[in-house]
């Protein structure tokens, strides 16, 4: 896992390494400061010789410059390779994300996804900048401040063999308590993120049914939560704080006691034994070891913090996309013909429910074919097996007489326009928005496409026309008018196959049988799939293809099936009863 995360450094490697390099150097400054400060009291000041005042001072001005010099040059190495490790960690993970299949994305959680990319990337970011200037320094201060201290006093020294290890175990006993807490944490930032989603996302709905206050509360309750672990993590991780304080306190106490009897002895000798300086130095080691230790609570939390986050971006970049290149694939598309041979399909390896069961089906290249059946009976499904977007369970897919898992990807949805149920429209001009389907497509072509898809009436109204401002999720136009727009943008792509999922449900009659025709008139050779609720939709249409259950029960034009299914000829009587009521 952390081998995986660690190939995110790539050019940052030598950031990563210097970042280190310069700590060590800084706290070798700050080990030998107090040092020269013993020498410069028991050798210049208490002996009166200025000539060691002057030589000591020099030399301890030149450390704290070092010392300053290496801090700031190891703040910012790390700075570097953290934002830099970050930098390539969401890139990884987003460029991961774009590779997935539907099948994939059903594992994650939009929400999920979103916390991952940000939040956890984050967490990550702090505890690696942390791990390689805290994870060094600590090791490094403590090592060095206890050789020090031993050449100072071995008798004083001993003191720090009762004190570490009463940290050690508070700080490995508080370890496990901690992490249970934030694996919890993080699960439930990931509902959080959900519900605000949820919330913006359809606050029109939450408005128009008054529901305001219940989803408050449904936010406040998991925020709530969120607030009542961390409070008890926080609980936990303050055990750590008096724990330290107690042993800082009690080695001063015994150093001090120690310490002055044996400067007393010595009678402030350095030849006979310790001094008032060499005692002022252990102070300072005593603060430098235990800190230390302090410093590997907080690597130690930080790491606790992060193995939620660690897992669950190693989750994103270990996911195995379920469709991918062949390698050796078709990279042309012969013809708009689509054949299924004996097609079932299931949304899981693992799901007893089959979505799709034993669909033959044989659709001539440029036939506009009409797609009808109840909701749930697996018509979406059915059209996103055509450009891969999940792959057949059983039995074979063709298109132009090549089974789509041969194709390339790109090749073969660049050949297959779908305009979804749910289709977005990005922030930006509707010219940009339309280009997605084209990136170099020419006004005059824009234009074309518009106005088959009768669009540009409703563009011309705008006062900037095609460089009108299309908000995000394209909430500043109608339903109807971003359909159309979404059946230019495909229509832009010059596709063999066309899949209209239900995109002109919410546009008039008469403009859905404008469009029709256009498709008609203009695109002949494409072939054409619309899958639609009113038979008004698909009553012209080379072939009806009739789903129930996930089974194609009937397949014909109109007035074939008029005269031999009954499923059919009860959907059109009722919606022609509806329409003369």
């Amino acid at each position: 896992m952390i081998k995986r995360l660690a190939r995110c450094i790539r050019e940052f490697k030598k950031a990563a390494i210097l970042a280190p390099v310069t700590m060590i150097g800084e706290v070798a400054m700050e080990v030998l400061i107090p040092l020269i400060m013993a020498d410069l009291y028991d050798y210049g000041i208490v002996m009166q010789d200025m000539g060691v005042v002057v030589s000591r001072s020099i030399l301890l001005v030149l450390c704290a410059i070092a010392s300053l010099s290496f801090g700031v040059a190891s703040a910012n190495y790390a700075s570097k390779a953290g934002t830099g490790f970050a930098r390539n960690l969401r890139h990884d993970m987003y460029h991961r994300v774009q590779d997935f299949s539907f099948s994939n994305i059903d594992k994650f959680s939009t929400a999920s996804i979103v916390t991952r990319l940000t939040s956890d990337v984050a967490n990550l970011q702090m505890t690696f900048q942390m791990l390689i200037r805290m994870a060094i320094r600590a090791p490094m201060m403590m090592i060095l401040a206890l050789m020090s201290a031993l050449r100072i006093s071995v008798r004083l020294s001993l003191v720090f063999c009762v004190a570490m290890p009463v940290l050690l175990a508070a700080l490995f006993g508080l370890f496990p308590l901690v992490h249970k807490v934030f694996e919890r944490v993080f699960k439930t930032y990931d509902k959080l993120n959900n519900v605000v989603q949820e919330n913006v996302h359809g606050v029109r709905v939450v408005k128009s049914f008054v529901r305001e206050d219940k989803e408050i509360e449904k936010f406040t309750e998991i925020s709530g939560s969120i607030y009542k672990d961390f409070c008890k993590a926080e609980k936990i991780l303050a055990i750590n704080n008096p724990v330290m304080q107690c042993c800082i306190y009690f080695c001063m106490i015994a150093i001090s006691w120690f310490g002055a009897q044996m400067v007393v002895a010595s009678g402030n000798n350095p030849d006979l034994g310790l001094t008032t300086g060499q005692l002022s130095s252990m102070f300072t080691y005593t603060t430098q070891v235990l800190s230390s230790l302090m410093m590997f609570s907080m690597v130690f939390v930080m790491m606790v913090m992060s193995r939620a986050p660690l897992r669950r971006c190693y989750e994103v970049l270990t996911e195995t996309p379920d469709i991918v290149d062949p390698q050796n694939p078709v990279t042309q598309v012969a013809d708009g013909s689509i054949d299924f041979e004996n097609v079932s399909f299931r949304y899981s390896a693992t799901a007893q429910h089959r979505a799709l069961k034993e669909v033959n089906l044989h659709i001539p290249s440029g036939a506009t074919v009409g797609i009808l059946g109840a909701t749930g009976s697996s018509k979406s499904t059915l059209v996103q097996l055509i450009p891969r977007l999940y792959d057949v369970s059983e039995g074979v897919l063709k298109v132009g007489g090549v089974d789509v898992r041969n194709y390339s990807l790109e090749v073969l949805r660049d050949q297959v326009a779908m305009v979804l149920q749910k289709n977005e429209l990005f922030s930006g001009t509707i010219r940009e928005n339309l280009r997605w389907g084209d990136p170099d497509a020419t006004d005059e072509e824009i234009i074309h496409a518009c106005k088959l898809a009768c669009a540009d009436d409703f563009i011309q109204n705008f006062p900037d026309k095609y460089d009108h401002k299309i908000e995000q999720g394209g909430t500043n136009v109608s339903g109807g008018q971003k359909q159309r727009l979404c059946i230019a943008r495909a229509l832009l792509k010059k596709p063999r196959i066309l899949i209209l999922d239900d995109s002109t449900s919410a546009v008039d009659t008469k403009t859905d049988a404008l469009i029709r025709q256009a498709f008609r008139e203009f695109i002949p050779e494409t072939t054409k799939l619309i899958i639609a609720q009113r038979v008004s939709s698909i009553q012209d249409a080379d072939m009806i293809v009739l789903l129930d259950n996930g089974m194609v029960v009937a397949v014909g034009n109109h007035d074939e099936l008029m005269a031999s299914s009954p499923i059919y000829q009860e959907v059109y009587y009722s919606q022609q009863k509806g329409a003369d009521e």
